[in-house]
């Protein structure tokens, strides 16, 4: 017999929420990535991206992405019985999330189908799934990464790149020879250098005559070195002729264990599902990648690409966060009204989304780079675009993630800080893309590196923004001012983000006038080069096109 509860337990019903952001596709809800990969040359990669945004939005997915942060990584140096197995144990959905990015050629497709559109592709595919979760995308990038860097040496290279090439995951520890799919790491960073890798102390001691792709013995230390279940590492160390860089797998050719010895796991704000390690080379072996005391040239190679791939996920992160905003504001009402239809809300929302247009639009356009600059015969333009680009591009998107990410947050009010949304783990992993690779400073301080050593450099980043000369004379005075700026050297170094910033801002306005959307070019050149551009976001002046904003940021439009 049914027994009604009694009145006082009817607290309440649960309504003015909003419905969670999964089950959509992630491709086709986002038209501002539609257009720039046509636009870039990659439109014949759609019907595949739109098959990876139904899979990265799926609820199946974004699920992964919450189990795999929620179960850290688990360090064993020994197994029961006392044997040194340096051990890194994942949840089976960080396996799941890595087994999906290597199955699409996230690591590889570019190298192994080069061609027109090849990074922009990638690069479309890779924000699709690092939106869900950014940890498994360390692995991911640094096997995509190597690649460059292993074809410096060619003996080396044909021996390791078709597993690593390979689509699949193998995520058994066991050695490199008994598996047909690798991963590769990097390890850079020691206790007393930092980014000042030219002051690292391990030694590298040569077993027989030395070489490009001889064996070497490798003692030292790595105060960074993340992935440590990775099949190998791309390592710098001092070799007798300099600094230089090394292949080091977890395994040697007979099967034995290299003696690569993890101390212990970083405890890490963010970033969780991925496991960073501080490891101990105790004679470890590895071979010499490049010349000898040509270490940073080599290993650059691949922090190039690294570099790129902070782009992306950073920019990945900022979309995440304004779809999040917009799908929250679209199913709550404050007020008397819905949170989308009020106007303070929804200068905030266009806002974000004008962050975004410019991410994305900066992003892919270095894919282009890439893909032209790759070509056979190379384009000199690109090439050097890239030089100014990368490190310009890296320094401003990944810098105003945390900002941007904060702000999706607060829109979801009291959710947004709690960890069953996303949005807290999100800004938890907002400042780690602008920290690795190369911090601001670095970045900024590469491209004053890239001018003196380049000065042609520069001559091609104004040939770049005269494809819009005479289009936007608000733009026009942004790029003298930038002229300006490199008019007069003095303290060129102290001012080095200030003028960084004006590189980044002039080339996304630039960039957003070629897409061909007035609505989004306008609103950007207005907010970003008038006199109220200000660090907080929901600051756009009237008279804009608050409306296509907003359409454009709807994941579910």
């Amino acid at each position: 017999m049914h027994i009604e509860p009694p009145f006082i337990a009817h607290t309440h019903e649960v309504f003015n929420q909003s419905n969670p952001l999964e089950g959509y596709n992630s491709y086709r809800g986002d038209s501002a990535l539609q257009a720039l990969v046509r636009h870039h040359g990659a439109g014949w990669a759609e019907a595949e991206l739109d098959a990876h945004g139904a899979r990265c939005g799926s609820a199946e997915v974004y699920e992964w992405g919450f189990q795999a942060n929620a179960h850290k990584p688990q360090f064993a140096s020994h197994d029961r019985q006392g044997h040194r197995v340096d051990l890194v144990r994942y949840h089976e959905s960080y396996h799941r999330l890595m087994a999906l990015g290597l199955e699409a050629g996230l690591h590889s497709k570019p190298w192994t189908d080069p061609g027109p559109g090849a990074h922009v592709a990638r690069a479309a595919q890779y924000y699709l799934q690092a939106q869900v979760e950014s940890g498994h995308g360390c692995p991911l990038t640094m096997t995509f990464a190597s690649v460059p860097s292993l074809r410096l040496t060619p003996n080396i290279g044909e021996a390791w790149l078709p597993k690593i090439l390979n689509r699949a995951y193998d995520p058994r520890n066991v050695p490199h020879t008994e598996k047909q799919a690798l991963t590769i790491g990097m390890g850079m960073t020691e206790k007393q250098g930092g980014s000042d890798v030219r002051a690292n102390t391990t030694r590298a001691t040569p077993l027989a005559a030395g070489g490009p792709g001889e064996l070497y013995e490798l003692v030292g230390h790595k105060w960074f070195t993340s992935a440590p279940m990775c099949d190998a590492f791309l390592v710098l160390a001092q070799a007798p002729g300099g600094l230089s860089c090394f292949l080091v797998p977890r395994w040697c050719e007979d099967g034995s264990k290299n003696p690569i010895q993890v101390q212990r796991l970083k405890d890490k704000m963010g970033n969780v599902s991925n496991a960073s390690s501080e490891i101990e080379l105790r004679g470890a072996l590895g071979w010499m990648i490049g010349d000898e005391g040509r270490g940073v040239p080599a290993i650059i190679e691949m922090v190039s690409m690294t570099r790129f791939d902070c782009m992306i996920g950073s920019s990945a992160a900022q979309r995440q966060g304004v779809a999040q905003a917009v799908n929250h504001a679209a199913g709550r009402a404050a007020f008397g009204n819905t949170l989308i239809d009020q106007p303070l809300m929804r200068n905030v929302l266009a806002d974000l989304q004008l962050e975004v247009e410019g991410s994305l639009a900066l992003t892919l356009r270095m894919g282009e780079a890439l893909d032209k600059s790759l070509a056979p015969g190379g384009n000199e333009h690109e090439k050097l675009l890239l030089r100014l680009g990368l490190p310009t591009g890296k320094y401003w998107i990944c810098k105003r993630t945390p900002l941007h990410t904060y702000e999706a947050m607060e829109c979801l009010g009291g959710n947004g800080v709690t960890e069953d949304f996303i949005m807290a783990r999100l800004y938890r992993d907002a400042p780690i893309n602008a920290i690795w690779e190369g911090s601001g400073n670095v970045q900024a301080l590469d491209m004053l590196r890239a001018l003196s050593r380049s000065p042609e450099t520069l001559e091609t980043w104004f040939v770049e923004l005269a494809t819009t000369r005479g289009d936007d004379p608000r733009l026009d005075a942004a790029v003298q001012n930038l002229q300006a700026e490199f008019a007069d050297l003095d303290d060129v170094e102290y001012r080095a983000r200030q003028i960084v910033d004006q590189l980044a801002l002039t080339l996304q306005a630039s960039l957003l006038l070629r897409a061909g959307n007035a609505a989004v070019a306008d609103a950007f050149i207005a907010s970003r080069f008038g006199g109220s551009f200000q660090r907080n976001f929901g600051g756009l002046p009237r008279g804009l096109d608050i409306d296509t904003l907003i359409e454009r940021a709807n994941p579910h439009s």
